[in-house]
């Protein structure tokens, strides 16, 4: 999966009271979700996450999470959320499309000591009723769907009048949005798939969440992204376990998967904050979107 180059606004949030009159899924469409789906089963996320773990403890951090709350995390992965809001004492569900990553996540419960349900499903047609959770997260995940506009209204619907929404979306302008620009000039982004850097836009995230929501606080923070490696080394560790970036360079022949990699390597090496220590820090934007449900 790449990054479309379109960054206009799609159309408005459908009514989020439920999803009866919902127009039948093209085959084109589904097609693309069936890829999609194989995208992010590729590489190993488990592995991929590992370094990604402490900017999502920050951005939990400030979620308020208490006992007793019901939390939905929407594209969970393994569980970088689900597993800190279970330890906060919640009532946690995840839910991703990749049953890969479903499995990993189960496998972690008996060992982290809580109970957290984990299911496989679409962060544009949830399995859940209305109005069933008081907070529905998702960290760098929902962003990916191809059809935001039914991904908004999803959230909206599952969420409960008064409940809260909380993401964290890589903005275009960050260091995130940056890499997935170099990838689409190899591989052209699908057709069908609106930009996911759009959620990372202040008046996207107003127009699709909007009219759903009483209040929606927009912030743009930093994610710290530490590899005890240099940036050749972090490249190539996108190259074997990050599945976007696993199933573009497949689809390249080896002159432009050279070409790309050492294009990636310059950008990872601009924006490395330590790089006298052989090591890589670098400093992502995303916005955190935070919506109280009407």
């Amino acid at each position: 999966m790449t990054i479309p180059a379109n960054d206009s606004v799609e159309n408005a949030v459908p009514p989020v009271s439920g999803r009866a009159g919902e127009r039948p899924m093209s085959d084109d469409m589904a097609q693309l979700k069936s890829r999609l789906k194989a995208t992010w089963m590729a590489g190993d996320y488990g592995r991929f996450a590992k370094y990604l773990e402490p900017g999502a403890r920050e951005f939990f951090s400030r979620l308020d999470v208490r006992p007793g709350m019901r939390v939905l995390d929407v594209a969970c992965g393994v569980g970088q959320l689900s597993f800190p809001a279970a330890h906060a004492g919640a009532e946690v569900t995840g839910i991703d499309i990749a049953s890969n990553l479903i499995e990993q996540a189960r496998a972690r419960v008996r060992g982290e000591g809580v109970q957290v349900r984990f299911e496989e499903g679409d962060a544009e047609s949830l399995p859940f009723a209305d109005g069933e959770f008081d907070l529905v997260v998702s960290l760098i995940g929902a962003m990916f769907a191809p059809r935001p506009d039914r991904v908004a209204a999803e959230l909206l619907r599952v969420c409960r009048p008064g409940g809260r929404i909380a993401m964290a979306n890589w903005t275009p302008e960050g260091h995130v949005g940056e890499m997935f620009r170099l990838i689409g000039k190899y591989v052209p982004p699908p057709a069908l798939m609106a930009s996911p850097m759009l959620w990372g836009n202040e008046a996207s995230v107003r127009e699709r969440l909007g009219r759903g929501t009483s209040h929606i606080h927009l912030t743009r923070r930093l994610y710290a992204m530490h590899y005890p490696f240099p940036p050749a080394e972090v490249v190539e560790f996108f190259n074997t376990y990050y599945g976007p970036t696993v199933r573009a360079m497949a689809s390249l022949s080896s002159d432009d998967q050279r070409t790309l990699s050492q294009e990636l390597t310059s950008l990872w090496t601009r924006n490395n904050l330590t790089p006298a220590a052989g090591t890589t820090h670098v400093a992502a934007e995303y916005l955190e979107v935070i919506a109280n449900r009407a």
